[in-house]
C-alpha cells in the first residue's frame, strides 16, 4: 500500500513555530459558572433563570452560535432571551470564516473581564466539547491550520481508510492515538498536523488537559436526562427548527455567501440540508428524520465527552422540572 502521506513527518525546530503557539490560555473557571449537557437538554432556559437569580451574564459555549446568520440550526438565544439576560460570544464572525478554539478563548477572556468589571457573574452555557475543555483546563492553541497538509492527509484517508491514519498517528504520537476515539478522523489529522508543524506531539503540548479540579472547588454543572426523554426532546426540537424555517435559513446563507466554512458546513442540520439542496430532492420527511438521527448521535457523543470531565456535578432533570427550579438547585450548590 502506498504510504506517501502516511509516513512520520520530519520534525521542525521549536523556533519555527508561529507566534500564536507561544500563547497559553489559562482556565477561566475559577469564579465562573459552567452549565453544560447534551444538545436539547434545556441549558439555555435554565441558564437564563440562573442568571436572573444570581445577577449573571451568559457566555455561549457553542461552536456554531459564533456564526452570524446561523440562528435556527444552532438554537441561538432569541432576541427576547438576549433582552432578558446579556449574552456573549454569539454572532462573532461570518459563516464563511474558520473560528478556532484559540479564537473562542481569546474572545471569552475579554468578555469575562468585562463582566467581572460590571460586578456580575460569568455563566458559560453550552456543549461544544473542545470549547468546554479550554474553558475548564486552559488551552495551548498550537499552530494555525495547514490546509495543504490536511487535504493531503484527507485524500489518503479516503484511499487507505481510517486504520492507516491511526497507524500513522501511532508512529508519531502514541499517547494521542490512544486517547483519540477510533473514528475521530478530524482530531487525528489535527494531532498529525501539530507534530508536522512543530516537531512536538500534541499530547506533550496539551498536558493541562489531564488536570481537572475537584468538583467541590468549582461550579461546573451538567444537566442529566434519561436517554428516552432526551431523544424525545431532540425529535421535537428538530421538527420545530424545520417548522421555523431551517431550510430557508440554509438557502439564504448559501445565496448570500456562496459557501460556508468547513466548520459551519459540517454542523448537524446544516450539513444534511446542504446535501439535500444539491441533490434537488423534495423528500423533507426523510431529511427531518436524518437530522434527528444525527442530532441524537451528537448527543450521545457529547454525553461520552462529558463523562471525561471530572469537574462536573450532575443535575438530574425530568420532563416535569421547570427551569426556575433547576436554577434554584444549582444556585444552592454554588461555591463562592
Amino acid at each position: 500500500m502506498p504510504r506517501k502521506h502516511f509516513e512520520t513527518p520530519a520534525a521542525m525546530p521549536q523556533n519555527s513555530m508561529d507566534g500564536q503557539q507561544s500563547v497559553s490560555f489559562q482556565s477561566l473557571v475559577q469564579d465562573a459558572i459552567v452549565l453544560t449537557g447534551p444538545t436539547a437538554s434545556g441549558k439555555s432556559t435554565t441558564a437564563i433563570a440562573l442568571a436572573q437569580l444570581i445577577d449573571g451574564e451568559i457566555l455561549s459555549l457553542d461552536s456554531i452560535a459564533v456564526y452570524r446568520g446561523m440562528d435556527i440550526g444552532s438554537a441561538k438565544p432569541t432576541r427576547e432571551d438576549q433582552q432578558a439576560v446579556p449574552h456573549h460570544l454569539i454572532d462573532l464572525v461570518a459563516p464563511t470564516e474558520e473560528f478556532s478554539v484559540a479564537c473562542y478563548l481569546a474572545a471569552a477572556h475579554k468578555a469575562v473581564e468585562q463582566i467581572r468589571q460590571r460586578g456580575r457573574r460569568p455563566i458559560f452555557v453550552g456543549g461544544t466539547p473542545m470549547f468546554l475543555k479550554g474553558v475548564l483546563r486552559g488551552f495551548d492553541p498550537g499552530p494555525p491550520a495547514d490546509w495543504n497538509f490536511r487535504e493531503a492527509v484527507e485524500s489518503d484517508l479516503k484511499q487507505h481508510g481510517i486504520e492507516a491514519l491511526r497507524e500513522r498517528l501511532q508512529q508519531v504520537d502514541p499517547l494521542a492515538a490512544h486517547r483519540i476515539g477510533p473514528n475521530d478522523a478530524r482530531r487525528m489529522i489535527r494531532a498529525l498536523e501539530v507534530s508536522h508543524q512543530t516537531g512536538i506531539p500534541i499530547s506533550h503540548r496539551q498536558i493541562q488537559f489531564d488536570h481537572c479540579q475537584d468538583p467541590n472547588d468549582c461550579n461546573v454543572f451538567a444537566l442529566n436526562w434519561q436517554r428516552a426523554q432526551l431523544h424525545a426532546r431532540i425529535n421535537c426540537r428538530v421538527q420545530q427548527m424545520f417548522d421555523d424555517g431551517l431550510i430557508a435559513e440554509v438557502n439564504n446563507l448559501l445565496k448570500a455567501h456562496g459557501h460556508l466554512s468547513r466548520t459551519a458546513a459540517q454542523a448537524v442540520g446544516y450539513r444534511e440540508i446542504i446535501e439535500w439542496i444539491s441533490e434537488e430532492t423534495s423528500d423533507t420527511d426523510t431529511l427531518v428524520e436524518e437530522v434527528s438521527a444525527h442530532t441524537r448521535q451528537l448527543a450521545r457523543r457529547q454525553e461520552t465527552w462529558l463523562r471525561s470531565f471530572d469537574e462536573r456535578r450532575l443535575i438530574d432533570v425530568t420532563a416535569t422540572d421547570q427551569p426556575e427550579t433547576i436554577a434554584e438547585q444549582i444556585a444552592a450548590q454554588l461555591v463562592s
